[in-house]
């Protein structure tokens, strides 16, 4: 196989793994009651939530784990993890906060994951495939671990859809003939901006049951009602 043409620089992988823990570890601090987790607890789910969109995406690509090739991704996730637990400490209102790096997270996840695919050689839709699971993963992991429906199935603010849309953007800017890093820059934005104006006008995909609903009703109006007439015996 050929050297790929791009590789992360360990300091930007570093960067998503370090937001994506502090995100995690934020996350799971905010919760109460029943669900409320340990300082162990909270400091594994950062580290997953840092270190999953990376594994999911080597895995897919079948490539040497590069958050196992160096001792940092973990001290980083790690670190991340812990600072994430103290923050939840000292601000009071963290949905914005919590909001907010994780559309930055799944953008970066993205990014490197599709940016990673085109550099071994994949065609554009698998690679924007490659993209948002990387993008998604860490998420899935953390509200698989904490039981919690997934993020990505359940009726909210657009999730793996504003994923997608930035690894389409990259995706399509490479092909075009955009510099990779430029494009990579280019799909974390669009990602970062569509996910959080899905959160500020609260936009979703739509309810599978209420698509259901719809259909039936329109199938349904076409169907003639007999009345019986005053005549009529009735049962």
């Amino acid at each position: 196989m050929t050297e790929p043409l791009f590789v992360i620089p360990l300091w930007a992988d570093l960067t998503a793994v370090g937001l994506g823990g502090v995100q995690g570890a934020l996350f799971a601090s905010g919760f109460r009651g029943e669900r409320r987790l340990d300082f162990l607890g909270v400091a594994i789910i950062g580290i997953v939530m840092g270190m999953g969109g990376g594994l999911i995406r080597d895995l897919l690509l079948n490539v040497d784990l590069a958050t196992f090739r160096s001792n940092w991704y973990l001290i980083t996730a790690v670190l991340a993890a812990l600072t994430g637990m103290l923050l939840s400490n000292v601000f009071q209102r963290l949905n914005r906060l919590i909001v907010g790096l994780d559309a930055v997270v799944i953008g970066l996840f993205g990014a490197f994951g599709t940016s990673k695919a085109l550099a071994f050689g994949l065609p554009l839709v698998p690679a924007v495939f490659v993209g948002v699971c990387a993008a998604v993963g860490g998420g899935i992991l953390r509200d698989m671990m904490m039981g919690l429906p997934v993020a990505i199935m359940h009726v909210g603010s657009l999730y793996a859809v504003a994923a997608a849309g930035g690894c389409i953007v990259l995706a399509a800017a490479h092909a075009l003939g955009a510099p990779l890093v430029a494009a990579a820059v280019a799909g974390v934005t669009v990602t970062t901006v569509t996910r959080l104006l899905a959160v500020i006008f609260d936009v979703s995909l739509p309810e599978q049951r209420m698509l259901h609903r719809r259909k039936v009703a329109v199938e349904t109006t076409g169907i003639p009602i007999i009345r019986p007439s005053d005549g009529d015996e009735r049962p």
